[in-house]
């Protein structure tokens, strides 16, 4: 299966896009999370294509080859969610079906919010469709966390976590796909011995990643966290710019057993932003870092869901 690059023009910035697959087939669009890239779909879209699918796999603003805009606010999203509207525009695809992970999972489980007549299906990995919260994000947060570490709440102060993830990234990078990053702050870990690899990346994949933050930094992704409170100032019923209010496609969310991430994104209240038909799939001792820490494991799950929209 051929899979190529190329850069889309999308809502005013430019994407660097991996794709495979044959114009004219369902279009599916893959979107990655943090601090990850096109690049972690490596094992699913040359899948999905060979399944009959046109794959789009974009890096995100912020990320890799893509546009990194100035400015938080350009990354709030409303932003998010057109520039994948844009992709489809320019293979002129009525409508797609999304597949997210991590922070991808919330752009694609918006999307319906914001473009209903544009998606087919919607697939959540890692990090399940949620409600809009009672109050701004990070104030519950705070209140959750009271004097604990949250990872989410570091990363909120503009430069801080920036500089100190891009001081040494190949460092970052091991630490933060083992998930010991989200346990403390960078400088607190420094001097610790370095966890080793973990089985499902090799080295020379890891480079890859190592390489790509390296040139473009942190500060992009990080923006995306700085937006938690916007994004729910956006998605307000009353004041917001959402279309409509919960998810009517077909919508399945896997994830893995053992992902610290469902600690704070409980499952309970689904059906407040899912109307449309559901399914879940957890899968035994996984991680947070599903599709490449299991990817046959999530590929028969993806394909059982896509074959049942035919």
């Amino acid at each position: 299966m051929r899979v190529t690059q190329r850069l889309v023009d999308t809502n005013g910035v430019t994407l660097k896009v991996i794709e495979a697959g044959e114009r004219g087939n369902p279009v599916v669009v893959l979107t990655h999370g943090f601090p990850e890239l096109a690049y972690s779909w490596r094992h699913q879209i040359p899948v999905l294509a060979a399944a009959g699918y046109h794959v789009l796999a974009p890096d995100q603003r912020g990320y890799g080859g893509s546009s990194r805009p100035d400015g938080i606010d350009a990354y709030n999203i409303v932003e998010l969610t057109a520039d994948i509207a844009g992709l489809l525009d320019d293979v002129d695809a009525e409508r797609a079906i999304l597949i997210g992970h991590d922070w991808g999972s919330p752009v694609a489980t918006n999307f319906p919010l914001f473009f209903p007549d544009r998606v087919a299906a919607v697939a959540a990995l890692s990090v399940p469709p949620v409600p809009r919260a009672s109050g701004p994000p990070t104030q519950i947060w705070r209140r959750m966390a009271g004097d604990n570490f949250f990872y989410i709440l570091y990363f909120q102060e503009p430069g801080v976590a920036d500089a100190a993830l891009g001081a040494d990234v190949r460092e970052s990078m091991r630490r933060m796909m083992t998930m010991e990053g989200v346990s403390a702050p960078p400088e607190q870990l420094t001097g610790r011995p370095l966890p080793p690899l973990p089985e499902w990346i090799s080295p020379d994949e890891f480079e890859h990643y190592v390489e790509a933050f390296s040139e473009t930094g942190f500060t992009g992704p990080l923006n995306w966290y700085r937006n938690f409170d916007r994004n729910w100032e956006l998605t307000d019923p009353v004041s917001g710019v959402t279309a409509c209010q919960t998810i009517t496609a077909p919508t399945l969310f896997v994830a893995g057993t053992a992902d610290p991430v469902l600690s704070f994104t409980p499952r309970d209240r689904v059906g407040d932003v899912v109307t449309g038909d559901y399914r879940e799939v957890l899968i035994d001792g996984a991680g947070h870092w599903l599709q490449q820490e299991r990817p046959d494991e999530v590929n028969k799950v993806l394909l059982e869901f896509l074959e049942g929209l035919r």
